[in-house]
């Protein structure tokens, strides 16, 4: 199987192929993506050559032949593989107000398109318009939506988006914490201004239960 910029890669060379007649070379690779040197596009193109989607000559500019016959065995849709995680209640984007009862109140199908592993997701219905402006893998988590949670990360760095929990609360906010003072807030990514960060102190009974990594729709 390809990764996703694996994919994108063998289209480019593709579509580059048939327009020019020709591949195109390691740096114009580069500079379509933007990637960091040329040695990340001979990478790409040499994972794509070792799962056989490419064909090239050693020592040679621009001797990269895309395997047609690989390509169309590639876009040919497959069955998308989908598991199940367990809802464990809702988790408040506003204020903590819903209490974190770890019951299981259903299962949500997620493709394994979105997530690469099940043990240790769950998911979590998001209440209040606190994070609307959030983007987490490109999505927006709205009231509705369901978040998946990754409980193993429990050591969040500034910027993470996590699910905590506040005297027995759960809430999804961003993580920050001051380098100099080690204090840490929760803050509100919202375009409802009314939402204001939440300061932690030495009296809270505070814990970090996960990271967001996905956001499920409704």
């Amino acid at each position: 199987m390809l990764t996703k910029k694996q994919k994108e890669v063998l289209d480019f060379l593709n579509s580059y192929s048939k327009g020019k007649g020709y591949a195109p070379s390691l740096n114009e690779i580069r500079h379509h993506f933007k990637l960091a040197s040329v040695s990340t596009a001979h990478y790409y193109v040499a994972k794509l050559q070792k799962k056989g989607y490419l064909q090239k000559t050693s020592n040679q500019s621009r001797a990269i032949n895309v395997n047609s016959d690989k390509i169309i065995k590639a876009i040919i849709p497959k069955k998308t593989e989908s598991f199940s995680v367990p809802v464990l209640g809702s988790a408040n984007a506003g204020p903590a107000t819903i209490f974190a009862e770890e019951n299981i109140n259903g299962y949500l199908r997620v493709s394994r398109n979105n997530l690469n592993r099940k043990n240790g997701i769950f998911a979590l219905r998001v209440e209040g318009d606190s994070m609307n402006r959030a983007k987490i893998d490109g999505k927006n988590p709205e009231e509705g939506d369901f978040v998946l949670i990754d409980s193993e990360y429990r050591t969040p760095k500034n910027g993470d988006y996590v699910l905590s929990i506040i005297d027995g609360m759960a809430n999804i906010k961003k993580f920050e914490r001051d380098t100099k003072t080690g204090d840490v807030r929760l803050v509100s990514d919202s375009t409802n201004s009314k939402h204001k960060p939440i300061y932690i102190s030495s009296e809270d009974d505070f814990m970090v239960n996960g990271k967001v990594i996905a956001v499920v729709k409704k």
